[in-house]
């Protein structure tokens, strides 16, 4: 995620354990890393050039965050999916963005809305010939330009927890609900232009969580009616590697 104005801090400002997070983050976002997937410890440090400790107060962070589990005698390893999750980090995201949004308009200029309104056209031309992980990311795109602008950092990091989260557990929401794609588009312009008309931060929250929350009951039916195959994946990790 990005701060007010979408800048990250340089690497080199970064401390090892923060930059140990954020790389094993990233890892474990884009499926580097899958879930059940043994974190060795001594090999991060050596991936990252540092020594074991920053690893494991990183992993620790990421236990905290939902992303990895650890348990005596087997170890830290990427988090399992689970139906649950799933459902706790939609419901958080469409809190938490709804929030960061509304907390945004006053900082939003007609630039930052020609980009959603670019972004959104560009998902609009996907419905055509449907590819749900793109869609996807354009999703996140359209978003994040609209809530980027909020002042609350605390905000932007929990938003990007979640986005991590889900990731994870879905590589795209729209694989299973590839009929909402539409509906999804549409609901992105009415929200730009209630923006436009200068509507109220409560109406915009409202809007915003009412979005996400339609595309979370859209998956919630999907899911109900062909339930996925739980995944299972024994891990066995070392004493040493234990954070």
């Amino acid at each position: 995620m990005t701060q007010t104005e979408t800048t990250e801090p340089e690497a080199s400002s970064l401390s090892k354990a923060e930059t140990a997070y954020r790389w094993i983050r990233k890892c474990i976002a884009d499926q580097t890393f899958e879930p059940g997937h043994k974190l060795v410890l001594a090999q991060i440090a050596l991936e990252l050039d540092t020594s074991v400790v920053p690893v494991r107060e990183a992993i620790r962070r990421l236990e905290a965050d939902g992303l990895v589990t650890f348990e005596r005698n087997v170890g830290a390893r990427v988090a399992m999916v689970d139906q649950s999750s799933y459902v706790q980090s939609m419901e958080a995201v469409a809190i938490l963005e709804a929030a960061a949004t509304a907390q945004a308009l006053a900082f939003l200029s007609e630039d930052d809305l020609a980009e959603a309104d670019a972004i959104n056209e560009r998902m609009r031309d996907l419905l055509e010939d449907f590819d749900p992980t793109e869609f996807t990311r354009l999703n996140h795109e359209f978003h994040a330009a609209l809530f980027r602008r909020c002042p609350n950092e605390r905000l932007h990091n929990l938003v990007a927890v979640e986005w991590d989260r889900l990731a994870h557990l879905r590589n795209s929401t729209f694989s299973f609900v590839p009929e909402r794609a539409r509906g999804s588009v549409d609901e992105h312009s009415r929200i730009v232009a209630l923006i436009r008309a200068a509507a109220s931060a409560e109406e915009i929250e409202r809007v915003v969580r009412n979005h996400r929350s339609t595309t979370l009951a859209s998956y919630q039916e999907a899911h109900a009616r062909t339930p996925d195959t739980p995944v299972t994946t024994g891990i066995i990790d070392r004493e040493e590697d234990k954070p």
